[in-house]
């Protein structure tokens, strides 16, 4: 921890307070403002609460490198590789934020305080690699983070150390969410480490009751259905997962992805515009001057839409101009059986990404 490495205790003591030793396990945004916090707890005063902190990131899947180990580098910390730790028994604590590995009874028995871990939701609500995509997904009002105690073999099912609500602001996206959470879960973790041995004894095992799992996204789950999903299911869903997957569909047999969705209700002229045109069918697209927004039909309702990727990014009015204004200047009574959106399948939608170099795999939110 550069110069200022304040003094660590002696290998293989159990300290009785602050400033602790502690190896960080981490690989996301959510991740780094946990490193950061812990890091910036190191600095040299009598409130100390840090001494020595290292790294455990995970070997990175994906181009660039994770954010975890980024912010590691930049704050000059080591960095151990899993599945390697560092040296045994040299540290105080553990601390996991989004980590996605099982930590080992041996491993966790080497911290004399254990392993902490900071987990975006009230547990044992949204246990798994991602509570808050879950959250904004199924339109939870209220979450918060928990901070529990690592068991082995089974994630999120240990006892909670300390807990705290907050509410879901309204229309916020998961990515959004999660940097409330993160911030949230910082405080609290140098909460419980300002008097570690006090909030351990006064753990707390989760109930039994309200338990619900929070299954990593895939890309499948990026390809609208048209026919099956409400407007405000592809919305809610644009706002759990468009950070990671941004929503696809398929125009004239070419996959494309749709961004900045827009709610329709009461907009101004949109449902006389509706009105004077002939059927409707799931996946018809229309285009609101006044808004400069396409107008996609759902199961039920229409879902706007400000901006699309088709070869490159283009705005509502750029589409219009290049892909639909012919079609309705020549045949505006017939349009909607031609200018629609349609469903995406999975296997086009692999395709699709391997063709672009995209990795389509599982990422933890």
């Amino acid at each position: 921890m550069r110069a200022r490495v304040l003094r660590a205790c002696s290998e293989g003591v159990r300290a009785a307070g602050p400033p602790w030793r502690v190896l960080f396990f981490g690989t996301d945004r959510f991740a780094v403002t946990t490193l950061r916090a812990l890091w910036a707890a190191g600095e040299p005063s009598e409130h100390s609460l840090v001494s020595r902190l290292e790294v455990v990131t995970l070997p990175s899947r994906l181009p660039g490198d994770l954010p975890v180990r980024s912010c590691a580098r930049e704050l000059q910390l080591p960095v151990h590789e899993w599945p390697h730790t560092g040296p045994a028994g040299q540290f105080d604590v553990g601390v996991v934020a989004s980590f996605g590995r099982l930590l080992s009874e041996e491993l966790i028995l080497q911290f004399p305080y254990g392993v902490l871990n900071v987990h975006p939701s009230c547990l044992p609500r949204w246990r798994g690699p991602a509570p808050i995509v879950h959250t904004v997904l199924h339109g939870d009002k209220v979450t918060g983070v928990t901070i529990m105690e690592i068991r082995p073999k089974r994630f999120d099912v240990g006892p909670i150390i300390k807990q705290e609500e907050v509410a879901v602001p309204p229309r916020c996206t998961a990515q959004e969410l999660e940097g409330m959470l993160a911030k949230m879960g910082a405080s609290m973790l140098l909460a419980v480490l300002k008097n570690l041995p006090e909030s351990l004894k006064n753990k707390k095992e989760q109930p039994k009751e309200g338990v619900t799992f929070a299954p990593k996204i895939s890309i499948a789950k990026s390809c609208i259905k048209w026919e099956e999903q409400t407007a405000a299911q592809i919305i809610q869903l644009h706002r759990a997962i468009g950070s990671m997957f941004p929503l696809q569909t398929l125009w004239k047999g070419t996959a494309i992805k749709l961004l900045d969705f827009v709610e329709v209700d009461n907009m101004p002229g949109f449902s006389d515009q509706i009105q004077k045109d002939c059927e409707v069918v799931p996946g018809s697209v229309l285009f609101h001057k006044k808004s400069q927004t396409l107008m996609a039909r759902c199961k039920e309702g229409w879902a706007g839409i400000k901006t699309v990727i088709l070869k490159k990014k283009l705005t509502a009015v750029d589409f219009y101009n290049g892909y639909m204004h012919s079609w309705f200047q020549q045949n505006p009574r017939t349009v909607h059986r031609e200018c629609r959106f349609q469903t995406l399948k999975l296997s086009t939608a692999k395709k699709t990404l391997k063709e672009r170099g995209i990795l389509a795999q599982d990422i933890k939110p």
